[in-house]
């Protein structure tokens, strides 16, 4: 009997993939936890393996097709190689055979052809294609030949259709762009699927959410005293750098701790608070902007968050990040201040209710017990949700990450 390899769970809020590369073919033998087919989602990409040994009987979906989750990507047939190589050819003849045998019932028997042929017609059409076929009333027959493998109908092609032929009464547009007349000096490179998807979420945030961003500055004199104190001693016992990172870190989770809303979620009419801080440090990969989730990082001293931080970065820079690193975030740290941003207003990443944004160190003149003095100024700045946090809320919160900054001890002391 043969086993079907489907599209697994992609992650959080992820119910899509687009076919990548296929790694076997048909007749190709497998083994066991072998990778058949590279998925590429909004985020990371993902290898499907083989949950047994086998031979591959067919390819479901073609490459560059979009799936979704629970799709038969593949059919398998267990056992091994040699036992099941005979079943495979037999089953390529038969392949071959049809389309012949097809075309003589269409000669003999037009009238009858046109019945099976209209019967049969969502077997042509890939899961998805059919689904959309279904919804807007269209047979498979008005599109014909599709252009994915085997001629099969794919859901770009019906998306074509109904755009083009006007399958479903459309909402009056506005009024046409005209063309734009390219510089023969430009070039015009298609939006990667993860710029994309960066593009649509931050999009879906301004949307959905009633974004404010309040700001304040930190003195990072005593931060910077204690880093160049300790960083050798700190890099020698632990193996990793002391970075500032880890000191806003630990100053977000007591402050989210006195501010439950900034670590809540609004899901429908209910808000979800949380006992548990998983935060997302947003890290430039090579293909875009990614916030892999640092967990329960309430629970770790700054040794382990540096670790951690360092790790996720490493990945991202690698394209080694997992989709499980990518999810379930509820509060969010960037860091512009690494490109030399000065000052910023950070979009929040859905679902998540805020994210702070921290800047670049600049001296500057500032009025410290009545007298003007040069100090190592740094902007932070907390875009937030105002439907589920108020102002006094937000400015309270980032009050507290800029006290506990400027004076580390009221970390360890807890105040």
């Amino acid at each position: 009997m043969s086993v079907d390899i489907k599209v697994p769970t992609l992650g959080e809020s992820v119910v899509t993939a687009t076919v990548a590369k296929w790694l076997k073919n048909p007749g190709d033998a497998v083994k066991a936890d072998e990778p058949i087919v590279e998925l590429e989602t909004d985020k990371v990409s993902v290898e499907v393996s083989a949950s047994t040994d086998g031979v591959l009987e067919a390819q479901n979906v073609p490459e560059g097709a979009e799936v979704e989750v629970g799709t038969v990507l593949a059919t398998l047939k267990p056992g091994k190689a040699g036992a099941a190589k005979p079943a495979q050819a037999a089953s390529a003849s038969a392949a071959a055979s049809a389309p012949a045998q097809e075309k003589a019932l269409v000669e003999t028997a037009p009238a009858k052809a046109s019945s099976t042929s209209a019967e049969k017609a969502p077997a042509q059409a890939f899961p998805a294609a059919t689904k959309l076929l279904k919804e807007a009333a269209i047979s498979p027959e008005t599109i014909g030949v599709g252009s994915g493998k085997g001629d099969r109908i794919t859901k770009g092609d019906v998306l074509a259709f109904i755009e083009n032929n006007g399958a479903k009464p459309a909402a009056p547009k506005p009024a046409a762009k005209s063309p734009r007349t390219d510089d023969p000096r430009e070039e015009r490179v298609r939006m990667t699927r993860l710029r994309s998807t960066i593009a649509n979420r931050l999009k879906e945030a301004q949307n959905t959410a009633a974004i404010l961003t309040t700001f304040n500055e930190v003195d990072m004199s005593a931060a910077m005293k204690m880093r160049a104190e300790f960083k050798e001693v700190f890099e020698k016992k632990h193996g990793v750098k002391l970075g500032f990172m880890s000191i806003f870190a630990r100053a977000c989770v007591a402050a989210l701790y006195e501010f439950p809303a900034v670590n809540a979620e609004i899901d429908g009419q209910d808000i979800i608070y949380r006992p548990f801080v998983n935060m997302g440090i947003a890290v430039g990969g090579p293909n875009g902007l990614v916030v892999p989730v640092v967990r329960d990082i309430q629970d770790m001293d700054y040794a382990e968050i540096e670790k951690s931080i360092s790790t996720l970065g490493r990945k991202a820079r690698d394209g080694g990040l997992k989709l499980d690193e990518l999810s379930g975030g509820t509060f969010s740290i960037t860091n512009g201040g690494v490109y030399g941003s000065l000052m910023s207003t950070p979009i929040i990443n859905p679902p998540q209710s805020a994210i702070l944004g921290m800047h670049k160190i600049q001296e500057r003149p500032v009025a410290v017990n009545g007298q003007v003095v040069i100090r190592p100024m740094m902007y932070i700045a907390l875009s937030y949700d105002h439907r589920i946090i108020d102002g006094r809320e937000a400015v309270s919160f980032l009050v507290r990450i800029k006290e506990s900054v400027e004076d580390p001890r009221r970390l360890l002391l807890s105040i």
